[in-house]
């Protein structure tokens, strides 16, 4: 039987962990003891923080794994791709790693290799940018991290200083970028490489809080965008990671489209996107078993990309407050055969200041988008073109 080395615990990396036993493999999860699911549906769970990188590649080479990988986690990407070039096995170079986690390095490549992306600085305080020219509004945020955490639209120079300490606050390397504001609808976009070649599987419309944080409230797939407009896309996304250098892994591409088409990349990780984009969206939207390739992909085998199942509009909503679930009993009233899944926290008082604060979700499908509009967020305006 062949060992998987899984690279965290949560509710996020769970349907890796049930894919792997379903294809008949040994799971070996690492995370920090916390009581996350993944503890107890592992076939062997080990208390050891996914960012003890040598620990974990220490017991890997006890254990012998055939693979290592990790979904929707670009701190886990780190560790997943270190083990993986320490023991010879199939992942990303650490060159890639180091850009595609770091959002200076991905500018700084992006930048290099003519790819369309905000013109950003690099900061440690205010004080930095007391000399440069900045045109508001701009966007700050921590070099290194995901789920919308440390985000804050800026529209004056009253409030920088503020966004700044924020950002490095909810980073780990305490620094910030402070960044030309990119406008326009936002998406993501979802890829498999295998040995350099890319292959396209999803477009994912987003759905925003809008400024200040941008905390995402939902996601439709597929994006209802014209085939020209998918073509131009594919062909940014695919230069992109070829300038990231990622080619052993899922990848999720996060852009914006200006009204007059206009393609602003705002960044890529060389992990599946998280949001149940990867685990659950792309896989009723296109009949990919999503999480299967990123699986085949680690054991050095080439990812099966067949269409298991005619796909379907998909999407996810989530709960921030009760016009949440207000729709939700809405679409079980109305459509409970849309209904694919939920889960549901209790609501408590308080702002969501990004992903992690959330209260739950629901994934719903149709025959075509249209029909799952009505229970999905109304669309926040952002033209300032």
């Amino acid at each position: 039987m062949k060992k998987l080395a899984i690279i965290g615990a949560s509710y996020l990396q769970n349907p890796l962990i049930l894919k792997a036993k379903e294809m008949g493999l040994e799971t070996h999860v690492f995370a920090w003891a916390a009581g996350d699911i993944g503890e107890t549906t592992a076939d062997y769970f080990y208390p050891i923080s996914i960012v003890e990188k040598e620990e974990i590649l220490k017991k890997c080479r006890e254990i012998g794994i055939d693979g290592i990988c990790s979904i929707a986690s670009d701190l886990a990407a780190i560790t997943v791709n270190y083990v993986a070039c320490q023991m010879g096995l199939v992942g990303n170079s650490m060159k890639c790693t180091e850009k595609s986690t770091n959002k200076h390095k991905m500018r700084e490549a992006f930048q290099q290799g003519g790819d369309p992306s905000p013109k950003s600085i690099l900061v440690h305080s205010a004080k930095e940018l007391e000399n440069i020219t900045v045109e508001y509004p701009v966007i700050v945020k921590p070099v290194d991290r995901s789920g919308s955490r440390g985000i804050t639209k800026v529209e004056s120079l009253n409030g920088l200083a503020k966004a700044i300490e924020s950002a490095k606050v909810q980073g780990f390397e305490k620094e910030a970028l402070v960044e030309e504001y990119a406008t326009g609808q936002e998406y993501s976009v979802e890829c498999i490489s295998c040995q350099g070649a890319h292959h396209f599987l999803a477009m994912t419309k987003k759905f925003t809080t809008g400024a200040p944080g941008f905390v995402e409230m939902g996601h439709l797939e597929p994006a209802p965008v014209s085939g020209q407009i998918l073509e131009q896309v594919k062909k940014v996304v695919f230069h992109a990671l070829d300038t990231l250098e990622i080619c052993n892994s899922a990848s999720h591409t996060e852009l914006k489209i200006s009204l007059s088409g206009k393609i602003a990349l705002i960044e890529i990780g060389g992990r599946m996107g998280g949001d149940c984009i990867g685990s659950s969206l792309v896989e009723l939207s296109t009949g990919i078993d999503f999480v299967r390739a990123v699986i085949e992909i680690a054991l050095g085998k080439k990812p099966d990309l067949r269409k298991r199942h005619k796909g379907k509009a998909a999407a996810v909503r989530f709960v921030f407050d009760q016009k949440d679930i207000d729709a939700l009993n809405d679409l079980k009233r109305n459509h409970p055969d849309y209904l694919v899944e939920e889960d549901i926290h209790p609501i408590h008082s308080g702002i969501v200041t990004d992903s992690s604060a959330r209260f739950g979700y629901y994934l719903m499908k149709a025959e075509n988008y249209e029909e799952l509009l009505p229970y999905l967020p109304k669309e926040i305006e952002d033209s300032d073109e």
